[in-house]
C-alpha cells in the first residue's frame, strides 16, 4: 500500500517532504489541507490533534515533523537517492545542517511571515528585527559553508538539501539575501533548478497570492 500525504503544495515544510518523495520517484497518495478540503482537514485532526502539516501516513501508523518524515521514508521507502548517508559521520552533518535549515532560516522567516498576518496592533517589532538579525548572520555563515560546494554537505543531494530549497526560497522573499554572498545565492539558484524542488515549486505557483509579504515577481 502506498503511503498516503497529508500537505499543502504552498507549505515550506510540505515541499521538504515532496521533495524526498520526487527524487526517488516513490509512490504516494495525496491529500489536499485547506479550507475547501474539509473531509481531509478532520482526517488530519484525527491523526494528530495540533494539525500540523505535513502528516504521512504508512501502513496505518502516522509519522509527524518533515525531517522524521523524511528519515522514514529513506528506512522504509529506500530509492536510488540516499538522503541520509550511510555513513554515521556524514549523516550527522546532514542532520545538523537540517536543523539549521529549520531553525535559522525557516524559524526567523515565519517570524516574518506571521507578524504581518497579526492585526496591526499585536504586532512584534522587536521579535522582527531580532529575525531579520538571525536571517543576516545565518545568511553570511552559510555563504561561507558554500564556497565551494554543490550541495551544503557536499556533492550528494540529501535531506539537508531538502531543508534548505524551501527555506531559502521563502526566507529570500521575506529577507532578501544581499548580493555579495553570491556562494549562498548560487545555491539557492542550483536549488531551483534541481529538478524535485523545480516541480514542488511549480505546482505551488497558483498559491502565490497567499504569501502575506508578497511574493515577488521572480522565482
Amino acid at each position: 500500500m502506498k503511503p498516503t500525504l497529508y500537505a499543502h503544495p504552498f507549505s515550506s515544510y510540505c515541499q521538504k517532504v515532496l521533495i524526498a518523495l520526487y527524487e526517488n520517484d516513490t509512490p504516494f497518495d495525496f491529500r489536499m489541507l485547506g479550507p475547501d478540503h474539509s473531509e481531509a482537514e478532520a482526517q488530519l485532526e484525527a491523526l494528530w490533534p495540533l494539525k500540523r502539516m505535513p502528516v504521512l501516513v504508512d501502513g496505518g501508523r502516522p509519522i509527524f515533523e518533515a525531517s522524521i518524515i523524511v528519515e522514514h521514508l529513506a528506512l522504509n521507502h529506500p530509492g536510488p537517492v540516499r538522503l541520509i548517508p550511510q555513513d554515521g559521520q556524514a549523516a550527522l552533518d546532514v542532520r545538523m545542517l537540517d536543523r539549521v535549515f529549520d531553525n535559522y532560516i525557516m524559524t526567523p522567516m515565519q517570524k516574518l511571515v506571521f507578524n504581518q498576518i497579526r492585526p496591526e496592533a499585536d504586532r512584534d517589532s522587536y521579535g522582527v528585527t531580532e529575525a531579520r538579525v538571525m536571517l543576516d548572520t545565518t545568511y553570511a555563515w552559510l555563504d561561507r559553508r558554500m564556497e565551494g560546494r554543490t550541495w551544503v554537505c557536499g556533492n550528494a543531494f540529501t535531506l539537508a538539501d531538502c531543508a534548505a530549497a524551501p527555506s531559502l526560497f521563502f526566507a529570500d522573499w521575506a529577507h532578501e539575501i544581499p548580493a555579495a554572498l553570491m556562494h549562498l545565492r548560487a545555491y539557492r539558484a542550483r536549488l531551483l533548478r534541481h529538478p524535485s524542488f523545480a516541480r514542488a515549486v511549480d505546482e505551488a505557483r497558483p498559491y502565490r497570492a497567499f504569501f502575506p509579504l508578497g511574493a515577488p515577481d521572480r522565482d
